[in-house]
């Protein structure tokens, strides 16, 4: 996602619910880009800008493995769903098309779960933008082709 040259919407602190037993709160340092949202784990650095990957790699190693990071890209998301507002913070669940349900809570004034929703949806419109221009490019290509003989 960052690799690509994606610009940064949004960064901050997000809360993820774990998936173990205990169901703790970990806090991730977002990046929500117009391709998806970058979880990184608090102590770890985001990935270089693209330009910066083609020069030597920094010599301080990242606090954790480049496993820990998350990439959520919106193409996998099916939608984000705000579940409720509660003392000082707002749950949402960011829901995967594959049916995995990831659930997040930031203070309300912070907004992400809006942030998310409108990002998902603004790349979502411009696959279907595409998809419409595909289909009529192929339709104009083969009205355009003489036919062969019957």
């Amino acid at each position: 996602m960052l690799e690509s040259g994606c610009k940064a919407v949004k960064e901050g602190v997000l809360e993820k619910r774990s998936d173990g037993l205990l169901q703790l709160w970990k806090k991730k340092r977002c990046i929500l880009t117009e391709e998806g949202l970058l979880l990184i784990p608090p102590k770890q650095q985001p990935p270089p800008p693209q330009q910066q990957q083609q020069q030597q790699p920094p010599v301080t190693a990242p606090a954790e493995p480049a496993a820990k990071m998350k990439e959520l890209h919106f193409s996998n998301m099916k939608t984000v769903d705000c579940v409720e507002r509660k003392g000082k913070y707002v749950y949402f669940t960011v829901v995967m098309a594959e049916g995995k349900e990831i659930d997040f809570r930031c203070a309300q004034e912070q907004g992400w779960n809006a942030a998310i929703t409108l990002q998902m949806v603004q790349y979502k419109n411009r696959q279907a933008i595409l998809a419409v221009r595909s289909t009529r490019q192929k339709q104009q290509h083969l009205a355009q082709q003489p036919h062969g003989p019957r």
